[in-house]
């Protein structure tokens, strides 16, 4: 399967209303004549995950009927949820759920349930819900459950119901904001990702979906997360807009101590931009989700760490203390800038993550995988705490959720739009690097203004350091030569500065050889 065909199969399922009534008002309502309606509050779903975390782990029911577990792609993109049975759909309320069915990679039983009142009642699985095209369809007396769900609002367009957000897969969900498609995911929670040795994947295993008022702006999530290492409760308040953000709090309950937790983890691909064309053979100039990883840390400094693409896996951790934001971004937003018609790469949306509270010491950590094509995530960034999370207490992390196209932490700092890198005339192995940057006060400093550029190397020689306007313009560029002499791999940093101080965000980089 291709991550891009993925992608653009959630972005193609049918959207548009059929002709039909919808059926779960009158589900509730039998739901609760069956007593299978059960009293819902905001501790319910922690007092869920700490009675699972004292059992045994048990792994969710992956089985189906034969054929129905064996359909590939293309027979999975045949199941379609028939839109006129979306949830509220009939009700005049400001958000609609769909459902994704168990197939292909998504065999996981997920429990859905509508909350209602301080009530919740489950979602029961009916055939005549989805259109199976060529795939097989169930008996008519199958429970299966789902495997998901997606949530539409009007983001775009008053009439219209856009698809905001989905959950599907593990603990992996995605949204966007106005204007923007489906890129990179986020995840509930990643276990010992880039150790070397087996990640674990932790999966939301049920959701609880509260009924949304007719005004909200709003509508909150609820889910239990299990792994053989630890249970979790999280809890989602959804606002769609031209920044969709997700108020987000995690409570988790080890069954053992987690030294390698990732908190808030973050997965997205880079293929290729102006700092690693060697070898690539393409007719566009970059093709990535997400171009950098953007930090703001606990001692105010705005950072920008542009992507690579590795020969090998590498994994740089950023040691700080109460993170104020940090996230994968996409900031090349022209379309010449990919020059992709299909896969508009310039309207993927950035991600970033606000802790609420003292998260107190640790280190975000970012992962670069090598990969030869864009059909595969190879990039995670996450918070991982600097000391374990112990067993058999609770962990709480709240953090927002920012998905958007742009950010400014700190308006007054010039940002980073480019990195290239490219020989330099020095010959010798040298390399020249050149950053543009723009914003910030550099469009209101005079003419004649003088700027310094401050660069440092953890090895190799920096020589030619300069910063200067192009053009007579706004933008202005920072280069140097690097000589790495007999170095691998070199941490870079630079900043240009004036008598004030910085001018612009500090960036780094990883050279290699």
């Amino acid at each position: 399967m291709h991550r891009r065909e993925l992608i653009k199969a959630g972005l193609s399922l049918p959207l548009a209303a059929w002709a039909a009534g919808g059926a779960w008002p009158a589900a509730f309502a039998q739901a609760a004549a069956a007593g299978s309606v059960q009293a819902f509050d905001a501790g319910t779903v922690p007092a869920l995950a700490r009675a699972l975390a004292a059992k045994p782990y048990r792994a969710p029911a992956t089985e189906l009927p034969a054929g129905l577990g064996q359909v590939d792609y293309d027979r999975w993109r045949d199941i379609r949820f028939d839109p006129a049975q979306a949830v509220w759909k009939h009700d005049g309320l400001p958000f609609q759920l769909q459902l994704f069915h168990r197939a292909f990679l998504f065999k996981q039983r997920v429990e859905l349930n509508l909350v209602e009142a301080g009530r919740a009642a489950p979602l029961r699985y009916r055939s005549e819900l989805f259109d199976f095209g060529k795939a097989p369809r169930p008996p008519a007396d199958a429970d299966l459950g789902f495997a998901g769900f997606r949530v539409h609002a009007p983001i775009n367009r008053a009439e219209y119901f856009d698809e905001v957000c989905a959950f599907l897969g593990a603990s992996y969900f995605r949204a966007v904001a106005r204007d923007l498609l489906y890129g990179l995911s986020a995840r509930g929670l990643a276990l010992n990702t880039g150790a070397g040795g087996n990640e674990e994947f932790p999966a939301f295993v049920a959701f609880w979906i509260e009924r949304p008022a007719k005004n909200a702006r709003s509508i909150v999530v609820h889910a239990l997360l299990d792994s053989p290492s630890t249970a979790g409760a999280m809890r989602f308040v959804i606002t769609p807009g031209v920044d969709t953000t997700f108020d987000t709090t995690l409570r988790l309950y080890p069954r053992v101590a987690l030294d390698r937790a990732g908190i808030a983890p973050l997965t997205s691909m880079y293929h290729f931009d102006d700092t690693d064309r060697r070898g690539v053979d393409d007719f566009r100039p970059a093709v990535h989700d997400s171009d950098g990883l953007a930090l703001f840390n606990g001692a105010g400094e705005q950072i920008w760490r542009p992507l690579h693409n590795p020969k090998h896996l590498q994994e740089s951790a950023f040691q700080d203390r109460r993170p104020r934001a940090f996230g994968l971004m996409q900031r090349k937003r022209a379309f010449a800038d990919y020059a992709d018609s299909e896969a508009h790469y310039e309207r993927r949306p950035s991600l970033w993550v606000e802790p609420l509270g003292d998260w107190g010491e640790g280190a975000v950590h970012l992962i670069e995988i090598p990969t030869g094509d864009e059909y595969h995530d190879n990039i995670v960034a996450f918070w991982r705490p600097r000391a374990p999370l112990a067993a058999g207490r609770e962990h709480r992390f709240d953090y927002r959720l920012h998905w958007c196209a742009t950010h400014a932490w700190k308006p007054q700092l010039a940002t980073v739009s480019r990195t290239r890198i490219g020989a330099a005339s020095a010959g010798n192995g040298a390399r020249l690097i050149v950053l543009d940057i723009d914003g910030g006060r550099l469009p209101q400093l005079a003419a004649d203004a003088q700027l310094r550029a401050v660069v440092w190397a953890a090895a190799g020689q920096v020589a030619n350091a300069t910063a200067r306007r192009i053009d007579g313009g706004k933008t202005w560029r920072l280069s140097f030569e690097l000589n790495p002499g007999d170095a691998r791999a070199i941490e870079l940093r630079a900043v240009m500065e004036d008598a004030s101080g910085p001018v612009s965000e500090t960036w780094l980089y990883r050279w290699t050889a």
